[in-house]
């Protein structure tokens, strides 16, 4: 502990950032299947795709930038047969929504996206925030929509999108990426992972949110507080049968999203509780708020935010404290 009396937390500062990891992956696919297509706007330095465009010049395509066009040329490849990749930062992906509407998502079509940016930019401030993607893909029908919890895991959610026949979005932030020693465990269609298991309560961490968590268990564990965390990995669909254990046995719900809070992960919780009749008095989520955000460290974002471990693991203790006194 330092000598405030808190855990120490895990530094990701040495860790290759989620970028390279998924740019690898990309890579590792392109060399195993030859029907995986990379559709870029005008991103590949920003995406360092520069070894995929040179190992791969016939089947790289940087469109400049017209992300419409980006999407729309990958359902053409999906309609061929291909396994097309579109990889663009999640706030720019916006400008295609018709194009994910009309000509990826209504045909059906095996169409990746890897929104990288997913989250908080940082100094790029609010035009480069990419918070609302959870919100504008999970509302499609056929959408299976993603979010790693570690560099290691983006690989094999990459995996399980190109073998999918459905569109897969897979978000992930500008940030390092810790291996958290997940598993080799492949990915399965809406499963989370029970990453630690307590009935205190229980924090549903998403994506790049998982290392802070698992953080705010340890030092929530410090006071007596025992909390499950779950490694989400999908926000749609939803793991229905896990979510009913957690809400039947654990005293407060949290979940921890890099994302608007509206139309979010947590939204997307609290509609599966409503349909099914769980009570969720004392779940609380924990995202970004319904304003713009301004340009900072990530982390210093993270902090005024109350999505760093300490803020997490503050919103937990509140909820204990309530817990206990109902009962």
């Amino acid at each position: 502990e330092d000598e405030a009396g808190q855990a120490k937390i895990r530094s990701g500062a040495s860790s290759p950032a989620f970028t390279n990891f998924a740019r690898d992956a990309i890579g590792d696919c392109m060399r195993r299947d030859r029907r995986v297509t990379v559709m870029t706007a005008a991103m590949c330095q920003g995406n360092k795709l520069e070894p995929v465009r040179e190992e791969f010049p016939e089947r790289f395509f940087d469109v400049g930038i017209c992300e419409a066009h980006a999407v729309a040329f990958a359902a053409g490849h999906a309609k061929t047969g291909l396994r097309p990749i579109v990889t663009i930062y999640s706030t720019f992906l916006q400008r295609s929504y018709d194009q994910i509407f009309q000509e990826v998502a209504l045909q059906n079509l095996p169409v990746t996206f890897m929104m990288d940016r997913a989250g908080l930019a940082g100094p790029d401030g609010a035009t480069h925030h990419g918070v609302y993607d959870i919100s504008y893909m999970r509302v499609f029908p056929n959408m299976v929509v993603l979010a790693p919890g570690d560099g290691p895991e983006l690989a094999k959610m990459l995996d399980f999108a190109i073998a999918s026949d459905v569109p897969v979005a897979i978000r992930y932030p500008k940030a390092p990426a810790k291996d958290l020693g997940l598993g080799d465990q492949p990915i399965e269609l809406g499963k989370s992972q029970v990453l630690r298991w307590g009935t205190d309560g229980a924090i549903l961490a998403l994506g790049g949110l998982l290392e802070s968590a698992l953080d705010a268990a340890e030092l929530l564990a410090q006071q007596g507080i025992d909390v499950a965390v779950i490694n989400q990995r999908f926000v749609k669909p939803l793991d229905d049968a896990l979510l009913e254990k957690v809400f039947n046995e654990c005293k407060f719900v949290v979940t921890v999203e890099e994302g608007a809070l509206m139309g979010g992960f947590g939204s997307a919780v609290l509609e599966l509780a409503s349909d099914r009749g769980w009570e969720a008095r004392h779940m609380r989520r924990l995202g970004i708020p319904d304003q713009f955000i301004e340009h900072a460290e990530r982390e210093e974002l993270l902090a005024d935010l109350g999505l760093s471990a300490a803020g997490i693991a503050d919103k937990c203790r509140e909820l204990a404290a309530v817990a206990s006194e109902v009962a």
